[in-house]
This record gives structure tokens, sequence and C-alpha cells, in this order.
């Protein structure tokens, strides 16, 4: 026997060797799968559940005047970080236009308010004139900063609001018919309770 041969693994070892970085990635590989499947996209935690709205001061879109958190007080709000090119806005543009339409919301003191995200003045002037406008409030985050301090993940994203400014629900992603009947709406009959 030669000192090479006692020094070299048995072959099989050596093939467990040459496959276990495979295995590895295989393993990785159905955990991201699992993990992918595993939970509601629409439900990222935030931070903001529970506490104010965070300090702000953008332009209006329809005067340029500084809007700032206390715009948002006062009665139960929907705040919705939206953009003109973002695809999934425009899906669920439809929905916020029914939910700006609810005349026993309105009747109750309900409003949407948006926040225009990373997009130019003119498209989301264009997108709303077009769509059709169901934000009370518009402001401009123009930079994107705003949404940072917001938590926001990607557009669009929903907050609902208390009457005191206190966010009580975060949805991400297109707000769908069936999730306004069934998420959005209760969120808001909630937060109406709240300030009983």
């Amino acid at each position: 026997m030669s000192p090479t041969d006692e020094a070299s693994p048995p072959a099989g070892s050596r093939r467990w060797l040459a496959l276990a970085p495979l295995a590895a990635f295989l393993a990785l590989g159905v955990l991201f799968y699992v993990r992918l499947g595993a939970g509601d996209a629409s439900k990222i935690p935030s931070a903001l559940i529970g506490k104010p709205a965070p300090a702000f001061s953008l332009p209006a879109l329809a005067d340029g005047h500084a809007m700032t958190e206390a715009d948002l007080a006062g009665g139960v709000t929907l705040v919705n970080v939206f953009a003109s090119w973002c695809v999934p806005c425009h899906a669920e543009h439809a929905s916020l236009m029914q939910l700006a339409n609810d005349a026993g919301l309105k009747a109750r003191g309900f409003r949407l308010v948006g926040i225009a995200y990373k997009d130019a003045l003119e498209n989301t002037r264009r997108f709303l004139g077009a769509k059709g406008n169901p934000f009370g409030l518009v402001a401009v985050d123009a930079d994107g900063r705003a949404a940072i301090d917001w938590g926001v993940y990607g557009v669009p994203e929903s907050f609902v609001m208390r009457a005191d400014g206190v966010i009580t629900f975060k949805f991400t992603g297109p707000i769908t018919p069936q999730e306004l009947e069934t998420v959005i709406k209760p969120e808001i009959e909630k937060a109406f309770a709240a300030a009983k």
C-alpha cells in the first residue's frame, strides 16, 4: 500500500463530500419555498401599529401647502401610499373609488388620504384625473423619505387610523374588491369602535 492510498478518503466519502454542497443548496431551496408560502404578504407587521402617525411635512398635490400628520387626525382615515407608475396601484384604484363613495362611511366622517410616492406631479395629476380621485387630500412624497418613516416596503400600502391619529392597521399590496369587504372595511369599523 502506498502512502497516498492511506491519505485519500474512501470513494464513498469522496462522493458524499462532492454532493454536500448540492444537498445544502437543495435544503435551502426547500426552506425558502416553504417560507415563501407560509405567510400572507398583506400582513407584514408594522412597528407603527398602536402608535401615532409619524411626523411629516409634505406639499399637498392640490395647492402645494404643507401637509403634516395633524391633517390626518379628526376622523377615521385610510392613508394609501401609491404612485402612477405602480401597476398594482392601478389595479386597486376601483376599490379605493368604491370606498370613497361609500355614503355610510362618509356620513360618519371617514376619509381617504393619499401619499404619492416618488412620482412626478404631472403624472400623479394625470393618473387621478383619468381614473378619478378617491382622496380628500394628497401629499407628495417626491423623494420617498416620508414613506421610510411610515415603514413602507413598496407601493401600494394602506394604513387605517383612528380619529386621534393612531395607526391601527397596515395592509401591504393592492386592495382587491374581496379584501375591501373582508379586511379593510372591518378594520375601519374597528377604528370607529375604538373611538367610542
